[in-house]
């Protein structure tokens, strides 16, 4: 395992006792998706404390596009390690911060000097491009869409378009948020409509005078890998500029090479003010930020943008490293490969089974929509539990995702050899075989 120190596996009453750990110790709205505690990793693949191996097509909720544990991330951290672990970049500055601005600057999309800044989380980046969308255009209001997913904090949870399990009862929510209908055409959002309905937003809740942002995801991740029509991005970049409303774009999940290029907006053409990013940015470490144009990112007085921890120096170092990763292995063009391969099998699967309502591919950035009836689209949300639930039993880590839970998405390293590939899909279609001969058979 290159190094890695393995721990003998854990004994029945030992993993019991972690079990009991988490029973006794952890809160219940922390849920775990698999119940498994995990030892070590490599690449794309993780071993529980039992020493049982699993392929990861989750990747930690997307983040691990360079892999688990890739050498020259590792180097790169242990050599920070050695150096400085924290200054607060508001008190001493230092090179990897420095650095990793430049590089992001240079990839972000759009033509023009642009600034970037570094904090933790996905969600904290979302809150600070709305606190520097507000003091460029001094407007208070913001737009958002409907199943979208923006992180847990107040501001982040108000604009995130979903209510089950995110909001519960944590509001009051922010105020001036408004949300539209996201073009989700397979379920009956087309480009067309979702335009008039921000329209009819305009007309009825808040003139696009008093706008400062837009903020919408490429592709919604939590929402159900559903990507947004190129044509609706065009449209909604030309009425931004109309109204003087600044677009952000949230690539926290989409970014980093996973649908293909750097970032998932490129594919659209249009150009952003503003990018959130997370996730796959560090691999691992807790590292997000938002970049934009210079003009709107200057927009804050001194002091008005920071954070205590905000751009690690180890976690800067690790993103520098993952931006080597990504251009020497060409990660984006991989990820368009492993698209290819992964939706000629969901197309497959679809073909052979009616549990499968629509299959979703941007690159490596692939959903399945599973539903009980084709013609009234019901979601299958238990079902899809049961394909996750057979999947983990022959050895594969699988997530879902959208608005009534009936997505199997597919977030594996980029860098994951193609026999590996192979193996964690043959595993999906033994697990979607098997649950969609129950489903059938009951109906019968």
């Amino acid at each position: 395992m290159g190094g890695v120190s393995i721990k003998p596996a854990a004994t029945e009453s030992e993993q019991a006792e972690l079990a009991e750990l988490r029973r006794r110790y952890i809160p219940r709205g922390i849920t775990t998706a698999h119940p498994i505690v995990a030892d070590h990793a490599k690449g794309a693949e993780l071993w529980d404390v039992a020493g049982r191996r699993y392929i990861d097509f989750a990747g930690g909720i997307g983040v691990m596009n360079v892999g688990h544990g890739h050498p020259h991330v590792m180097e790169a951290v242990k050599a920070q390690l050695d150096r400085v672990t924290h200054t607060s970049f508001q008190v001493v500055m230092y090179e990897s911060y420095l650095r990793l601005a430049e590089r992001l600057c240079a990839l972000a999309p759009g033509e023009g000097e642009k600034k970037a800044i570094f904090f933790s989380t996905g969600a904290e980046a979302v809150e600070n491009a709305v606190k520097i969308a507000r003091a460029h255009t001094g407007r208070p209001a913001v737009i958002s869409f409907q199943g979208s997913f923006h992180g847990r904090t107040l501001l982040a949870l108000s604009l995130t378009g979903s209510v089950v399990p995110y909001k519960q009862n944590f509001g009051p929510y922010a105020a001036e948020i408004y949300q539209v209908p996201f073009p989700y055409e397979y379920r009956g959002w087309s480009t067309e409509m979702a335009l008039a309905g921000l329209n009819e937003l305009f007309e009825s809740s808040v003139a696009p005078e008093r706008v400062a942002a837009i903020i919408i995801e490429p592709v919604l991740g939590e929402g159900g890998f559903v990507p947004a029509p190129k044509a609706f991005l065009e449209q909604l970049r030309a009425l931004t500029r109309k109204h003087g409303i600044l677009l952000i774009v949230d690539e926290i999940q989409s970014g980093f090479g996973r649908t293909g290029k750097f970032f998932a907006i490129e594919h659209s053409g249009i150009s952003p003010d503003l990018v959130t990013v997370a996730k796959s940015l560090a691999a691992g470490f807790p590292l997000s930020g938002v970049v934009g144009r210079a003009e709107v990112m200057d927009a804050p007085g001194p002091g008005g943008l920071g954070g205590t921890y905000g751009g690690n120096p180890v976690a800067c170092a690790a993103g520098l490293a993952v931006l080597d990763v990504m251009r020497d292995e060409r990660l984006p063009e991989r990820a368009a490969r492993i698209g290819s391969v992964v939706e000629e099998r969901m197309r497959s699967w679809a073909a052979e089974h009616e549990l499968v309502g629509d299959v979703r591919v941007m690159g490596a950035m692939a959903g399945m929509e599973l539903v009980r009836d084709r013609k009234t689209k019901e979601p299958a949300d238990t079902e899809t539990a049961q394909v996750m639930a057979r999947a983990r039993e022959r050895g594969l880590i699988l997530l879902r995702a959208g608005i009534h839970h009936n997505v199997i998405r597919t977030l594996m390293p980029l860098t994951i050899p193609d026999e590996q590939l192979d193996e964690g899909l043959d595993i999906v279609g033994e697990a979607l075989a098997d649950v969609a001969a129950t489903t059938k058979s009951k109906k019968s």
